[in-house]
């Protein structure tokens, strides 16, 4: 019993020392810009790995840009598109959460009902919504492996937090900006315009900032489909939306 004790007491400590050391991390971030994030190192090893078995060219692009140097279009149309109230929660959106568990609640009973009416038809599985944050996506983009385990997203929680507690709402949004995935190899604002619309992060319309933000939950997908009706149509969404949104 006494050596079990003492194990235990280690494992706490061990998690007590990780938990400082995001900390830290999260603190350094209030004055120093993050040159990468756990997903994009996990990115570009998996990029390198594809290039040598298949001789295909090395494409990655990250150019950190400050804030002053995001067009505001652009700011407005992520937190219109991914997370409208950004501004005011701390953190967490519980409501969104909700609203997404319910969603895929009754996506998973059309599925159901869809693979019992056709059995010889192979079943799909129902496309799964999430309802995190962009702080939620800054914390697990920016220190955590992309696993999805019970005791990671108690993780991401735990930084989210941090985050919050540490760093202003424009902060947060110039380092998700900065870091967040918009194609293969492309990472951050201003990668992205100069993929797609060939201009700096600043110079970007309305209507493109808008598609850019359409992107976001499925870059790869998109990144090879900007002629999708899907995209346009919701682009247009998104820029009627922009107007009503109110930036930190």
């Amino acid at each position: 019993m006494r050596s079990l004790g003492r194990w235990l007491l280690w494992l706490v400590l061990a998690g007590l020392a990780l938990q400082l050391f995001f900390l830290a991390r999260i603190a350094l971030m209030v004055a120093v810009d993050p040159t990468s994030t756990a997903f994009m190192r996990s990115e570009a090893w998996r990029i390198a790995g594809a290039s040598l078995q298949s001789d295909k060219d090395w494409r990655w692009s990250h150019h950190w840009v400050p804030d002053a140097q995001i067009s505001p279009h652009l700011k407005r149309a992520v937190i219109a598109s991914e997370d409208a109230g950004f501004t005011d929660h701390r953190g967490v959106d519980w409501g969104a959460i909700e609203g997404a568990w319910q969603k895929n609640e009754r996506r998973q009973q059309l599925a159901e009902k869809r693979a019992a009416r056709q059995p010889a038809q192979p079943a799909r599985e129902p496309k799964v919504v999430g309802g995190s944050t962009i702080t939620q996506q800054l914390a697990k983009n920016l220190l955590l492996s992309g696993e999805r385990q019970l005791l990671r997203k108690g993780q991401e929680l735990v930084l989210t937090l941090m985050l919050e507690a540490l760093l202003d709402k424009r902060r947060i949004l110039e380092i998700y900006l900065n870091s967040v995935e918009w194609g293969e190899g492309i990472f951050g604002a201003e990668a992205a315009s100069q993929r797609y619309f060939n201009k700096p992060a600043g110079k970007l319309s309305p209507h493109e900032a808008a598609r850019l933000a359409v992107m976001l939950p499925s870059p790869k997908f998109f990144e090879t489909r900007q002629g999708s009706a899907y995209l346009a149509r919701r682009t247009g969404t998104i820029v009627a939306r922009m107007g009503g949104v109110a930036l930190p």
